[in-house]
């Protein structure tokens, strides 16, 4: 490993994720699976993935862990809040994802990870009903409690560093709005006035977090970080925070497929996309309010990889339209089914269909992994506010909308992206652009 001012990865790392249902389940209980050697991380790229560092004679392919120092899996400790109070290995039998076979070895670990008490508002996801909730005065108490849990958390388990990573519900959609959270004073103002409109739960987590010197990640389409006060908390706390949304299924071939269009200079008259899923999720998501959030995070990826401006004859008119169904028999094992309707030659019409029978937790948890350990790594490495070298792994990347800047969304594009601040982080050259 090259000579690099990234701080070393000493220390126990705490992961502490908001939500302990299918996605958080699968995601912990994997990790203390590969730890003791008896499953794999298949999907994470952290732990798989090969990039090319040097060029000519100098030129190497090598894991990230060999490039830029990385948490070992051994150094992590699991933390968990969640509305209902079951441990962890009771939320993992429950959530049915994972067979017998996967959990019981890992048993004692899971039921020693018990959730703490979730800061959370009815309002903001209706169709959840659990009890193991802080009682809050105003927005302001929420986040000093949640500060109160990470600074325990951190003594009680001998941690080094915290991530804190979101993987509950979608909330309702809360509209950036400048009067709230344009600025950090105004947000304070709020959240302290106990403006439960303006104020998503989501957004004290996050608060308490960066305050607490622990980076945070946006697992779901909310707006928590993706506002301008925000920003300004990352800055003033020289901490990394990203969103939005965890980019698993769907918009995963999406954000890879309309690709192939663009290169090839084929038309695209329409996209429909809908998704059948059955587990908490699915359940949240079937709240219009709920399913606002998420059809806004799902519909911008589209629009910046096929450009209106760029190609009009081609791109000039496109229907895109997604839908999200709650249906209960599929728990988790979501089916995304996409129609393309494509032209070619001529204006002639043809049609493309994906159907991806896909498992919604298996493919989110080696993102959770990904992200935590990546994030950690941008601290350790002194970047601070939003990280756009992670919107490989998220379907609504953050970008300042209020400079019109526009989200890099081309699957390749981000990974070359991604590939470069290893390499810049490691100490080699970043030597790939994107145009």
């Amino acid at each position: 490993m090259k000579q690099t001012n990234v701080k070393p990865a000493e220390g126990k790392l705490g992961i502490m994720v908001v939500g302990c249902g299918a996605v958080a389940t699968t995601f912990m209980t994997g990790v203390l699976m590969v730890r003791k050697g008896l499953s794999k991380p298949v999907g994470s790229m952290t732990q798989y993935d090969k990039i090319r560092v040097g060029k000519g004679a100098e030129k190497e392919y090598l894991h990230y862990k060999d490039i830029v120092p990385l948490t070992d899996l051994n150094d992590i400790v699991f933390g968990t809040w969640d509305v209902y109070p079951q441990n962890a290995y009771q939320a993992t039998v429950y959530a049915e994802v994972l067979k017998a076979k996967d959990i019981e070895p890992v048993r004692d670990e899971l039921e020693k990870i018990v959730p703490m008490k979730a800061a959370f508002d009815k309002n903001y996801a209706k169709r959840l009903d659990g009890d193991n909730v802080k009682d809050c005065a105003t927005r302001w108490d929420m986040v000093q409690q949640l500060k109160n849990d990470m600074k325990e958390f951190k003594e009680k388990n001998g941690c080094a560093r915290l991530v804190v990573i979101w993987a509950a519900s979608t909330e309702i959609y809360v509209p950036y709005d400048e009067k709230y959270h344009k600025n950090l004073a105004d947000l304070e103002k709020a959240m302290k006035e106990d403006d439960r409109e303006h104020i998503a739960p989501s957004m004290c987590y996050a608060y308490a977090a960066l305050t607490e010197g622990a980076p945070f990640i946006m697992g779901a389409p909310n707006t928590t970080v993706d506002i301008p006060a925000m920003w300004e908390l990352a800055e003033l706390t020289k901490m990394p925070i990203c969103g939005k949304d965890f980019k698993t299924g769907q918009t995963l071939v999406k954000s890879g497929f309309a690709p192939i269009l663009k290169v090839r200079n084929l038309g695209l008259a329409g996209w429909f996309s809908t998704n059948i899923l059955g587990n908490r999720d699915g359940l949240v998501l079937d709240e219009p309010a709920n399913f606002h959030t998420k059809e806004v995070s799902k519909l911008s990826t589209l629009e910046t990889i096929l450009k209106k401006e760029d190609q009009p004859d081609l791109y000039g008119d496109i229907y895109h339209k997604v839908r999200i169904n709650y249906y209960p028999p599929r728990n988790d094992n979501k089916e995304g089914w996409d129609n393309l309707d494509i032209f070619g030659w001529m204006g002639y019409p043809m049609q493309i269909k994906i159907d991806f029978l896909c498992r919604d937790s298996i493919l989110a948890a080696p993102l959770l992994l990904d992200l935590t350990l990546l994030m950690d790594l941008a601290a350790r490495a002194g970047k601070y506010g939003n990280q756009k070298f992670l919107s490989f792994f998220l379907k609504s990347p953050m970008h300042d909308y209020t400079k019109g800047e526009e989200a890099v969304n081309n699957l390749f594009d981000q990974y070359v992206m991604l590939k470069n601040a290893l390499r810049e982080m490691g100490g080699y050259e970043a030597d790939q652009e994107i145009d």
